[in-house]
């Protein structure tokens, strides 16, 4: 393990590593030499934010090896002077051998122990008590998993991003209106702004905050599919200049050249899961209890065993 005492135990967004999937999307031609040099110029020198928390000598190893990695993502709203907290949490598994991967949603609300401080608080907080770092720490304690790789996206550059390589669609289970739009039950196509409106809104969902979180999923599925069909040198380039401005991660670009050659069968088959639990009051604060069993379902889903 690569930390002791590992214990076993409004705006939820998130993306997956675009800039990956465009390049994946690319294939072999898209290593266009103004692609290329210009997205190893915005990863090496923009989006580069190393943590603590992760070895990534061990990590390189892994990915030399073939074997399956786990990448936090991170939805953050940040606004100038704030760090905001991250109000999405999943991680993302990837499984070259079964070419899978599967995609865990962790709700902003769950009750753990915030590594660094000691004490329990909701999972969100950890990111605007010690950032990234102590984010990936946190996660990992609470699932009692080795992280690998983390991508940290400001939700102010969402819109851009969607616009960029959109519309895309979803479907939608749950009719209603507002901030402007009519949402029907159905195949519902999306440009950035009304993405924002679709994955925001929490109180005319009969599930609230777990019904926002589908949506979420959804909508990541709807952007991987996007971002991995751009095939304009001109967008492509674009989408890495947007990035560049709204990412961080510990991936270098040799990292997502790896990823590139040897883990893009993996979003041949991709499972979703929510994290569940219950929710209860402590001090007047809401939370959400997630049992050991809810844990240990989540250990054989990323082992590739369903849920």
């Amino acid at each position: 393990m690569r930390r002791a005492n590992k214990k076993k135990s409004r705006k939820l967004w998130i993306i997956i590593p675009l800039l990956i999937l465009l390049l994946i999307g690319l294939g072999i031609t898209g290593y266009a030499y103004s692609i290329y040099h210009n997205a190893k110029d915005k990863v090496n020198n923009e989006m580069q934010a190393p943590v603590e928390s992760i070895d990534t000598t061990v990590t390189k190893e892994k990915t030399e090896a073939k074997e399956p990695l786990n990448i936090l993502l991170l939805g953050v709203d940040q606004r100038k002077g704030d760090r905001g907290r991250s109000d999405a949490l999943m991680v993302l598994s990837l499984d070259p051998s079964s070419n899978s991967s599967r995609l865990i949603s962790i709700p902003r609300d769950t009750r753990t122990t915030i590594i660094g401080k000691g004490y329990e608080d909701k999972i969100n907080h950890a990111y605007a008590f010690g950032g990234s770092d102590m984010s990936v720490a946190t996660v990992e304690n609470f699932l009692d998993i080795d992280l690998d790789y983390y991508v940290r996206v400001n939700m102010e550059g969402l819109k851009e991003i969607i616009d960029e390589i959109g519309p895309i669609t979803v479907d939608n289970e749950i009719a209603w209106e507002g901030n402007g739009y009519d949402f029907e039950v159905g195949p519902t196509v999306m440009d950035g702004d009304k993405t924002m409106k679709y994955v925001q809104m929490r109180k005319k969902d009969p599930n609230g905050d777990f019904g926002r979180t589908e949506r979420q999923r959804k909508v990541v599925q709807a952007i991987i599919d996007e971002g991995a069909s751009i095939a304009s040198v001109t967008k492509a380039n674009r989408m890495i200049d947007i990035l560049g401005d709204n990412m961080a991660t510990n991936l270098d670009f040799e990292d997502m050249k790896t990823l590139i050659a040897d883990y893009k069968s993996t979003r041949q088959n991709i499972t979703t899961h929510q994290i569940s639990g219950t929710g209860t009051t402590i001090d007047g604060i809401y939370y959400l209890i997630v049992p050991d069993e809810e844990i240990e379902k989540v250990h054989s889903m990323m082992k590739g065993n369903g849920v």
